[in-house]
């Protein structure tokens, strides 16, 4: 059996928990969104960087309903959500020069969404070579840009692709 090992998601894991939804908060306090890394928001969904990324670059569409099936959503919001998927794919392929995109959504505890309370979609741009030795060897993950640049970039970015259409 193999094993994988995520050690740069720790300080997910061990971090304390705010009560209620993650996510129903960042719906709620708008003039956060720099400081929750919000890329785009309109009246369906938003954009935000994942905390606790897997790749650099990793981002979430996610409904502004608080709702923890996809199945119940309503299809204006669900079309609206896969719209802004496409356009997030093709803003990260070409301003990251992404060789690859890993893109879906953990439904329910069970699939292993960590928040599963409040579906969302992951999009996570991949390179060739991007997973290396050091995360095994020496319990670090390399990403080639600090955290809050890459979102400064997105945040510039995503205009191009993301509009209120």
């Amino acid at each position: 059996m193999n094993y994988l090992y995520a050690p740069w998601r720790r300080e997910y894991v061990i971090r304390d928990k705010k009560s209620g939804c993650v996510f129903c908060d960042i719906v709620n306090n708008p003039s956060c969104d720099d400081e929750n890394f919000v890329l785009y928001r309109d009246e369906n969904c938003f954009v935000v960087m994942n905390r606790y990324p897997y790749a650099a670059g990793h981002i979430m569409v996610i409904p502004l309903q608080h709702i923890d099936n996809i199945e119940n959503l309503d299809e204006k919001i669900w079309l609206r959500m896969s719209k802004i998927v496409k356009k997030c794919v093709k803003m990260l392929k070409v301003e990251f020069n992404a060789d690859g995109i890993n893109l879906g959504m953990n439904l329910g505890r069970g699939a292993g969404a960590g928040i599963a309370e409040h579906i969302h979609y992951h999009i996570m741009p991949r390179w060739i070579g991007d997973t290396n030795f050091i995360t095994t060897i020496a319990d670090t993950r390399v990403f080639s840009s600090d955290f809050e640049k890459i979102y400064k970039r997105l945040k510039k970015d995503i205009g191009r692709y993301v509009t209120n259409d």
